[in-house]
C-alpha cells in the first residue's frame, strides 16, 4: 500500500504536468493543498464516483478555482469519468478540464468557481439547502438528508468582500455541516500577502460565530485528520480549519514563492520536483498501486447502497414525502401546477397595481403549489413584496421555513441562491431594488454562465422610484442585464404580463430570470386570446392600426407601455395609423423565427419610436438609424415620480411630437 505522501504526490505530479503541457495554469495551490485533499477525500468525503448526482452525497467546492488541477486530479484518481487524456487536454478548446472548474463540463464538479469568494458563497448556499431540506423531509428515525458541504478556499477568497457577507450569515444561521479548509500559504499573485492582508482570520471567523481550528500543519496528515474530526464534532456552527501550507510544495527552487502561483514551473523545475519528491514516473503516468490507493468506487457504492436501504424504509413509512422528495430533487414541477391560469385571471380582473404588487399576488398563488420556492430579500421585503402570505422565515432555531432574510447582502444573496439551486430541491428567488443589482452583478452573471435557475425580483425599476434620487434610480442596468447571455429579462407592463413573467421564470430551468418591476401603479391593458398567448414570445402587437397597416410603430416596456398607448390614441385622432408593440422580454422576442418577428416589426415600417425609462442606446437594434428613442441619457434627479417623467420627456406630448417628426 502506498504511503499518504505518495498518494498526495500523484496530485502534485498530475497538476504540474498538466500545467506544463498547457503552458499555462496555477500549479502552486494544488501542490500545496495535496495533503489536505488526500486526507479529506480518502477519509471523510461521502461520495460515489459511479453516481456523481447521488442525492445524499457530500458537496465539495473548490472556491480557489484557479487551482483547478487539484479537483481534476482528485476526480480522475478516485474513479470519476474523467480520463487521463482529459487531464492532458487541460485548458484546451472543448476540454472537460477548463482553466477553472466549469459546472457541467465533467462529473463531480458541483459549481463553477474562479471569481474568488463565490465558491465559498455557493458552499454556504448548499449548506443552507441541506439543512432546510433535512428540516422539511427528515422524520424521526429517517434521516434521508444528512450530508456535509466542504469548501477549499485561499487568501483571495477571504480578501473579497463577499466572504464577509456569506460567512457572517452562515454563523448567524449555525450551519454546522459546513466545513471550510483555508489554504493559509501567505502568497498571492503579487507576492507575500502580509503587505496587504494582515487580518486575524481566526478571530474574524470566531466573531462570526464559527468554530475555528487554527495553526494546522497542512502537510501532516495526522494533524489534518484530527482537525477535520474536531470540526465534524461541532455540528452547531460552521467550522474553519486554517491549514498552514507551502505553495508549490516540492518544487525546490520555487516553493513558497509567487513564481509558482500562476505560471508553469518550467521543464527543469518539474524535473527537479520529481527528484525531490521521489516521484520517478514519466509525465501523466500513475502506477497501479497509486490508483488502487485512491479508488473510491467500492466505498462509494457501499455508502450509496446503505442510503438506498434507508430511503426504501422512508418510502414505506412516508410514501407521500418520499415521492415529493424525489420530484423536487429531479427538478420536476408539480403536474397540477396552475401557473398559466394566473395570466387569464389577471386579464379578467383588469386591476392596475404596481407590478411589484402584481408579483406579490403571483407568489401568493405559486407558493402553496411550489414548496421548492426558496425566497429571500436583501433587507427590502416590505418594498420588494416577496414575503408572501404563506412564507415562513428560516432561522437558527427553525430551518423548516422557505424564506431567508439575507440582510443587506446583495452579492452574498445572489451567490447563495446559486449554491442552493445547484444543491437541488429548490427554486431560489431573491429580491432587491434594480439599482442594487450592481452589488450582485457577478453572481447574476455566474448563474447565467452555469445555466442555473434563479429568479431575481428587481423592483423600483426606473426614475419612477422618485424622491430617493439618482443614487437609487436605475438607468443602465436594464442594458447590462439584457446583454448578458442566457439571462432572461422581463419588464412587464401590467399585472397580466407580470403573471406571464412568473410563469416563464418557474418553467425556465436552464438559466436565471430577472423580473423588473415598478414601484408605481400601472394601467391595465386589454388583450384578446391571441395577444395573451403571444406574451410568452417576448414581444407582441398590443394595439394595431385600424386597417392593420401601420405607418408608425411605438415600442415600449413596463411603465412606458401605458404612455405609448396614450400617445397612439392622440396620433390616431390626428389621422395617423399607429401600432403599439409591448416588448416585455427582448431575449425571447429575439429568439422567435423571422416570420414572427417580421409580423410584429415589419421591415417596411421604418418610422419607429422606442420608449423606455432606461438607457436609450439599447433600442437602436429595434428602431434602426431612422427611428427615434425616448429614453435616458443622464442619471436621474430627486423629485416626485410624476415630475421626473415630465422633466425627462416621458409625456404624451413629447412622444407625439417626436413621432410626428419621423412621419414628416
Amino acid at each position: 500500500m502506498p504511503s499518504r505522501f505518495d498518494l498526495a504526490n500523484a496530485i502534485r505530479a498530475l497538476s504540474m504536468d498538466a500545467v506544463q503541457k498547457a503552458k499555462s495554469g496555477h500549479p502552486g495551490a494544488p501542490m500545496g493543498m495535496a495533503d489536505i485533499a488526500e486526507v479529506l477525500w480518502n477519509d471523510h468525503l461521502k461520495h460515489n464516483p459511479a453516481n456523481p448526482n447521488w442525492a445524499d452525497r457530500d458537496r465539495f467546492v473548490l472556491s480557489n478555482g484557479h487551482g483547478s488541477m487539484l479537483l481534476y486530479s482528485l476526480l480522475h484518481l478516485t474513479g470519476y469519468q474523467l480520463s487521463l487524456e482529459d487531464l492532458q487536454n487541460f485548458r484546451q478548446l472543448h476540454s472537460k478540464t477548463a482553466g477553472h472548474p466549469e459546472y457541467g463540463y465533467a462529473p463531480g464538479i458541483e459549481t463553477t468557481t474562479g471569481p474568488l469568494g463565490q465558491g465559498l458563497a455557493n458552499a454556504v448556499g448548499m449548506a443552507i439547502a441541506e439543512k432546510t431540506l433535512a428540516a422539511q423531509f427528515n422524520r424521526p428515525g429517517h434521516n434521508v438528508v444528512d450530508h456535509t458541504t466542504w469548501c477549499f478556499l485561499g487568501d483571495g477568497c477571504l480578501m473579497e468582500g463577499i466572504s464577509h457577507e456569506v460567512s457572517s450569515l452562515a454563523g448567524t444561521l449555525g450551519l454546522g455541516k459546513l466545513i471550510a479548509l483555508y489554504d493559509d500559504n501567505g502568497i498571492s499573485i503579487d507576492g507575500e500577502v502580509d503587505g496587504w492582508f494582515t487580518d486575524d482570520t481566526a478571530k474574524r471567523f470566531e466573531a462570526y460565530g464559527w468554530h475555528v481550528v487554527a495553526n494546522v500543519d497542512g502537510h501532516k496528515p495526522e494533524e489534518i485528520n484530527a482537525a477535520i474530526a474536531l470540526a465534524k464534532s461541532h455540528d452547531d456552527k460552521p467550522s474553519l480549519i486554517i491549514c498552514k501550507t507551502v505553495i508549490g510544495f516540492g518544487a525546490p527552487n520555487k516553493e513558497g514563492t509567487e513564481s509558482c502561483h500562476g505560471a508553469p514551473l518550467g521543464d527543469d523545475e518539474v524535473a527537479a520536483t520529481r527528484e525531490k519528491l521521489g516521484w520517478n514516473h514519466a509525465p501523466f503516468h500513475i502506477p497501479e498501486d497509486i490508483y488502487k490507493g485512491w479508488d473510491a468506487s467500492e466505498r462509494g457504492t457501499k455508502l450509496e447502497s446503505e442510503w438506498d436501504i434507508r430511503f426504501a424504509r422512508y418510502q414505506e413509512a412516508h410514501p407521500e414525502l418520499a415521492a415529493e422528495f424525489t420530484r423536487r430533487l429531479a427538478g420536476k414541477l408539480p403536474h397540477n401546477l396552475t401557473s398559466e391560469k394566473m395570466i387569464e385571471e389577471a386579464q379578467a380582473a383588469g386591476d392596475s397595481p404596481a407590478t411589484r404588487k402584481a408579483s406579490f399576488e403571483c407568489l401568493n398563488q405559486l407558493g402553496p403549489q411550489l414548496p421548492e420556492l426558496l425566497g429571500g430579500s436583501a433587507d427590502l421585503a416590505p418594498s420588494n413584496l416577496t414575503f408572501w402570505k404563506g412564507a415562513k422565515a428560516i432561522t437558527h432555531e427553525d430551518f423548516s421555513g422557505n424564506y431567508l432574510h439575507y440582510g443587506v447582502r446583495e452579492f452574498g444573496m445572489g451567490a447563495i441562491m446559486n449554491g442552493a439551486g445547484l444543491h437541488g430541491g429548490f427554486i431560489p428567488y431573491g429580491a432587491t431594488f434594480l439599482i442594487f443589482m450592481e452589488y450582485m452583478r457577478n453572481a447574476v452573471r455566474m448563474a447565467a454562465l452555469i445555466g442555473q435557475q434563479a429568479i431575481y425580483v428587481f423592483t423600483h425599476d426606473s426614475i419612477g422610484l422618485g424622491e430617493d434620487g439618482p443614487t437609487h434610480q436605475p438607468i443602465e442596468q436594464l442594458t447590462s442585464l439584457r446583454t448578458t447571455p442566457n439571462l432572461s429579462t422581463w419588464r412587464p407592463a401590467d399585472a397580466v404580463e407580470t403573471a406571464a413573467a412568473w410563469d416563464a421564470a418557474i418553467k425556465r430551468h436552464a438559466g436565471p430570470t430577472a423580473l423588473i418591476l415598478s414601484r408605481q401603479n400601472l394601467p391595465h391593458q386589454n388583450r384578446d386570446k391571441a395577444q395573451l398567448a403571444n406574451i410568452s414570445r417576448g414581444g407582441y402587437v398590443l394595439k394595431d392600426a385600424a386597417n392593420g397597416q401601420p405607418e408608425l410603430i411605438l415600442i415600449a416596456t413596463g411603465s412606458e407601455v401605458g404612455l405609448a398607448m396614450d400617445a397612439a390614441a392622440e396620433l390616431e385622432a390626428s389621422g395617423r395609423a399607429v401600432r403599439v408593440v409591448s416588448m416585455p422580454a427582448t431575449d425571447l422576442f429575439d429568439a422567435q423565427d423571422l416570420e414572427y418577428r417580421e409580423s410584429v416589426l415589419p421591415s417596411s415600417v421604418t418610422a419607429r419610436v422606442a420608449i423606455e425609462a432606461g438607457h436609450r442606446d439599447y433600442w437602436f437594434k429595434y428602431v434602426g438609424l431612422n427611428g427615434d428613442i425616448v429614453g435616458m441619457e443622464t442619471f436621474g434627479e430627486s423629485a416626485p415620480a410624476g415630475d421626473l417623467f415630465k422633466h425627462f420627456g416621458f409625456t404624451v406630448e413629447n412622444v407625439v411630437e417626436r413621432a410626428s417628426k419621423l412621419l414628416g
